[in-house]
């Protein structure tokens, strides 16, 4: 069961304020510490596996482009 609650961020700072003193090193730490590598890997690959793709003209574009800029370096 989850439950979601909506809070301020006056009364989250509140809040943490008034944690003992070991409870707010504990949420110190669990805010600082780094997400794992393996999640970090899958965010990436989720990012470009549902990120935008070219169009068919764009592609095209930029090979247009390519030849142009090799054609330009090859008679300079």
């Amino acid at each position: 069961m989850q439950v979601q609650v909506d809070i301020d961020f006056d009364q989250l700072v509140k809040i943490v304020k008034s944690l003992p003193s070991v409870k707010l090193q504990q949420l110190k730490a669990a805010i600082d510490k780094k997400p794992p590598l393996a999640a970090a890997n899958a965010d990436l690959e989720d990012l470009l596996l549902n990120g935008p793709t070219a169009t068919a003209k764009q592609l095209d574009t930029i090979e247009n482009n390519r030849k142009a800029i090799n054609e330009w370096r090859i008679k300079h």
